[in-house]
């Protein structure tokens, strides 16, 4: 062989070589941890839906996938499956998980408030609502409502609940105990005055319209939109939120971010990106709700992408400016709110065991995006 023809096959040899090699280089410096979220089709998961839609392709740590679940017991055995990431959950539910098995932290809020009691018609007919749901406040109206049924009937009022490990149960049970009633925990004893039965968010409307049908009042304590899927649909009416009944500076806590230890540990950068966006996507949601028009427009077409059942005027009235029923700031963990939910969830019997918050939360996932306060 030829000197210049070993020469060329060597060069074209290093070449190659050095080719592969960089783009062997390029691809582990551009991989990409999976980072797999797990919501409920809720008004509470929507920062988690934005984030996805408006910045998963420029996160550079992570690949960010959303999946759907149809109820809370779902979402909970498919986080505890080891296949998934993070979960947006509620926060009973969460206490009680770390009280069995902590295997993972609490690293974030997704929302503040935004929870609300729906009432049917004809339980409506003795609370007698006013038109105007600015006026509509958590006060005495619906217990009275209560006892008037109870005195009758001499049985409990079916009140809807996500789940019995729901904030949305811890919400019923102050409201009822503010106002001299007992909540039963999914089965009824003598002298309860209401009682808590799951109802999956998505059939909440009917179950109440249901209950109207056989002259029964019934009422729901749900997630938005699911009350302003009600009252815009001339199913029953918003009663109150639940911001009127559990007061919290910033707004209560609700649903949160949990995320696997195992996840933490292997994939710190690429979570810490995803929660960046996710409170970004937070208040991207809160200034064009304040803002509307086409920017609203956009964020409404990104959650019916992802929940077609959300229909648009129920995504609106769920998120009114003026009524400033759920807030997307103001998301880092806050353990003093949390102390607050425990409490009352073990006052009212939702959860059995107190557990070690210093140990629950994982306070270094904290960002510090700007944080928009408005006047409402």
């Amino acid at each position: 062989m030829k000197l210049s023809n070993v020469f060329f096959t060597c060069s074209l040899f290093f070449l190659s070589l050095l080719f592969f090699s960089q783009l062997f280089f390029s691809q582990q410096c551009f991989a990409k941890d999976s980072i797999k979220a797990i919501y409920i089709p809720l008004a509470d998961h929507y920062p988690g839906i934005v984030a996805y839609e408006k910045y998963h392709e420029q996160m550079e740590h992570a690949d960010f996938k959303i999946e759907k679940m149809k109820s809370w017991r779902l979402l909970r055995a498919y986080f505890r499956s080891g296949e998934v990431d993070l979960a947006f959950i509620i926060s009973p539910m969460a206490l009680d998980m770390f009280a069995k098995k902590p295997d993972f932290r609490w690293i974030s809020l997704i929302h503040r408030d935004g929870n609300a009691l729906a009432i049917n018609d004809l339980f409506n007919q003795s609370v007698k609502l006013p038109y105007n749901r600015l006026d509509r406040k958590a006060d005495d109206k619906v217990a009275n409502a209560i006892r008037e049924y109870n005195k009758k009937n001499n049985e409990p009022i079916q009140v809807g609940v996500p789940s019995l490990l729901a904030t949305h149960t811890v919400i019923l049970y102050k409201y009822l105990n503010d106002n001299g009633l007992k909540l039963a925990i999914g089965e009824a004893k003598p002298g309860d005055d209401v009682v808590a039965i799951t109802v999956p968010p998505a059939k909440s409307p009917v179950f109440i319209k249901k209950q109207n049908n056989y002259g029964k009042p019934a009422a729901f304590e749900q997630s938005l939109p699911w009350a302003d899927v009600v009252e815009t649909q001339d199913y029953g009416k918003v009663a109150w939120y639940s911001k009127d009944v559990l007061h919290w500076p910033k707004g209560h806590v609700e649903c949160i971010i949990i995320a696997s230890d195992k996840a933490i540990k292997s994939k710190r950068k690429a979570i810490q990106e995803v929660i960046n966006y996710i409170h970004q996507a937070g208040i991207d949601i809160d200034h064009a709700r304040m803002e509307g028009g086409k920017e609203m427009e956009q964020i409404i077409s990104m959650i019916r992408k992802h929940i077609p059942s959300h229909n648009a005027e129920a995504i609106k009235q769920s998120l009114r400016w003026d009524l400033d029923v759920i807030k997307y700031h103001f998301l880092n963990p806050e353990i003093s709110a949390m102390r607050q939910i425990m409490k009352l969830a073990l006052e009212g019997q939702i959860i059995k065991d107190s557990i070690n918050l210093d140990a629950f939360i994982d306070e270094s996932f904290k960002t510090n995006i700007k944080q928009e306060e408005h006047e409402h």
